[in-house]
């Protein structure tokens, strides 16, 4: 006799293949699972490296920016150093200016003119005196021009003799000096 299968074995085997589609389903699951906890991972790690190594970063900016205001500093010190340093050499160089221009004035001044004042104005100097004749002044004005300490020779008056026996005509003229340092400029470097 014929044998015949009177089971229902077609169900039987759908059952099986849904149990090993569902087997395989939670297996491929549970592998994206996993995998997907060592990709969290694996960036995590990276993360967190990342950030310490922005915070080593941080801190060693926050330490050359603290490095650069000391050199700022320091720079301004040192700045300040050599514009003193430079201003002791300035009156070093003009320790003896008075006497200098002492002797100048003795060298630039020609016969037939007598100084009655020398005065000290700002940078410069106001001298008053007698002339036995205009050339004479030019003359002196061009001495002055000529000299290595006295500049700028400016002639502010000549008054002639009143009377006629009276020979000398008085003259007022302002001269600065090469090289002067104001006094303003003395206090102020030296605070």
């Amino acid at each position: 006799m014929p044998y015949i299968n009177l089971l229902p074995w077609r169900e039987t085997a759908r059952k099986e293949r849904q149990q090993q589609f569902l087997a395989i389903l939670g297996v491929i699951s549970g592998l994206v699972v996993f995998l997907v906890f060592l990709l969290n991972m694996y960036y995590s790690e990276r993360l967190a490296g990342q950030e310490y190594r922005n915070n080593y970063l941080r801190s060693e900016i926050s330490i050359l920016d603290q490095r650069i205001r000391e050199i700022r500093n320091l720079n301004k010190t040192k700045d300040d150093l050599n514009q003193r340093i430079e201003l002791i050499e300035l009156l070093q160089e003009s320790r003896n200016l008075g006497t200098q221009i002492f002797n100048e004035i003795a060298r630039v001044v020609p016969a037939g003119i007598y100084l009655t004042k020398v005065e000290k104005k700002g940078s410069g100097l106001l001298i008053n005196g007698k002339s036995e004749s205009n050339n004479r002044l030019s003359n002196m004005m061009r001495e002055i021009e000529r000299s290595e300490l006295l500049e700028g020779a400016d002639l502010d008056s000549i008054v002639s003799a009143e009377r006629e026996d009276q020979l000398l005509s008085d003259f007022s003229m302002t001269i600065a000096v090469k090289g002067y340092i104001p006094e303003q400029k003395q206090g102020g470097k030296s605070k």
